[in-house]
């Protein structure tokens, strides 16, 4: 009759306890770099890219009215400049930033 997982799991700590093998490092260990800093970046732009387009996307099904409705809407509100550039860097920079490193990491 075979052993249980619980049992093999017991055997196999206990052979590795016994031989004193190193377990793997853990990801504090490492010292940052660009390249990995990159990589995060690129993936959590990659990661807003998609939330955007799916809740734009929804919104254009679900919401009564049409674009230029609430295109208005925003206009009306007489926003500073600095937060209109801002909203507008916070909507170009992930597009850019993911769009360029893709082309990157292709080449």
């Amino acid at each position: 009759m075979g052993t249980t997982a619980k049992e093999e799991m017991a055997r196999f700590w206990e052979k590795n306890t016994k031989s004193n093998r190193p377990l793997s490092p853990h990801v504090t260990i490492y010292k940052w770099s660009l390249p990995m800093a990159m990589s995060i970046t690129h993936r959590g732009t990659g990661i807003a890219l998609s939330l955007g387009v799916s809740l734009f996307g929804l919104a254009a099904l679900l919401l009564p009215e049409q674009f230029p409705h609430y295109l208005a809407t925003v206009k009306s509100l007489s926003l500073g400049p600095a937060l209109i550039y801002s909203a507008k860097f916070a909507l170009a920079f992930p597009f850019t930033y993911h769009t360029w490193n893709g082309i990157r990491h292709l080449v």
